[in-house]
């Protein structure tokens, strides 16, 4: 069997390596999890959400968003600020080159 190339740039490319990066970087494999129905559940109604994927994207992304807000507070007491730093005025000359 052979294969067709592509060229890209100034390099060939195996047209099955193209359709497997196509393939890996925008569809998604299916994951089988063991998930408690009743927690499912809740988390559908509490976001109004059609399905379970639904339900669990929604939760996975509040969890990661969530959990980098609570790094960002581990940094509260951390930073030096200048006091004397006026940050108006360096709005202003950025806009005005």
């Amino acid at each position: 069997m052979t294969t067709a190339t592509r060229t890209r740039g100034t390099r060939k490319c195996d047209s099955r390596l193209v359709l497997h990066i196509l393939l890996c970087n925008t569809l998604h494999m299916a994951t089988n999890l063991a998930l408690d129905d009743k927690l499912i559940i809740a988390a559908q109604r509490a976001g109004k959400h059609k399905t379970k994927k639904e339900a669990v994207t929604a939760a996975l992304s509040e969890y990661v968003r969530r959990r980098k807000q609570l790094d960002i507070l581990k940094l509260f007491g951390t930073i030096d600020y200048d006091p004397s730093y006026d940050y108006k005025a360096e709005r202003r000359h950025k806009r005005n080159p």
